[in-house]
């Protein structure tokens, strides 16, 4: 298996308090969306997608359904609930930021988006699961420090690349690889350019029978990959809360665009 949260309404509304010397009142806000976007069917049957983006624009190729729905709620398989079908529907999207907006308003964007465009709507239950850490190994780290690089990121069988990531970021693309969670407990600041190589079938934690099995692999098991090229390893029995996205009704066709 490959590869966070607000429960999805018919519409996403945002309302400021503003107080007045009497009494107070609300006032409503613009929804946070994007200022245009495009989504096309991907039918190419390929494995590899891709994302880009920064503060003007975003840029998805050959990315499922279920993982756009993943990256609006900053959810994994591990704490997402859906139709077997969303995972084999890709989709292109090129949508353009509004100005002013920030990073850390895509998900929000990308919500807001597959409500309008293909009717989303979900909701949201807590669940305590057993996860790992992600701390710094010994023989220290092993990885290229950036400055002002915007995040992105490639992932394909048994490889993963990503430029301009946080140690927080770099725990949700392994919480992804693994779908299981992972908390950064690193406590190193800073952005990093990295790469990883793998054995392609490291799907499972760490054990005598992992073992066995990459003995036999095309490469070293995810976590020893980690300690070796990135100086960094990942902790098991860490006890972690997640919200579970449960989606009720989604649309396979978006509409027009």
């Amino acid at each position: 298996m490959m590869k966070y949260s607000i429960i999805a309404t018919s519409f996403l509304c945002y309302w400021a308090l503003a107080l007045g010397a009497a009494s107070a009142q609300t006032t409503p806000q613009p929804p946070v969306v994007f200022e245009v976007a495009s989504i096309r069917a991907n039918n190419s049957g390929g494995h590899d997608s891709t994302t880009y983006g920064n503060l003007n624009e975003i840029m998805m190729s050959n990315v499922s359904l279920k993982r756009l729905v993943e990256i609006a709620y900053r959810a994994r398989d591990y704490s997402f609930s859906g139709p077997h079908w969303l995972d084999s529907a890709h989709f292109d999207i090129r949508a353009k930021m509004p100005e002013g907006a920030t990073r850390g308003q895509y998900p929000l964007m990308l919500r807001a988006l597959l409500i309008e465009r293909f009717k989303l709507a979900a909701h949201l239950e807590s669940k305590t699961i057993s996860g790992y850490a992600l701390v710094p190994a010994k023989g220290g780290l092993k990885l290229h420090p950036t400055q002002g690089e915007e995040p992105s990121s490639n992932s394909r069988r048994g490889h993963l690349d990503a430029q301009g990531f946080s140690m927080p970021d770099t725990a949700e693309l392994l919480a992804r690889t693994l779908d299981q969670p992972v908390v950064d407990k690193t406590g190193i600041q800073g952005t990093f350019n990295w790469s990883l190589d793998f054995g392609e079938d490291d799907r499972v934690p760490f054990s005598v029978a992992a073992d066995a099995k990459h003995a036999e692999s095309s490469g070293p098991s995810l976590f020893t990959a980690l300690q070796e090229q990135l100086g960094l390893k990942l902790m098991g029995g860490e006890k972690v809360s997640v919200e579970i996205v449960i989606v009720d009704h989604i649309e396979p066709v978006p509409t027009d665009n």
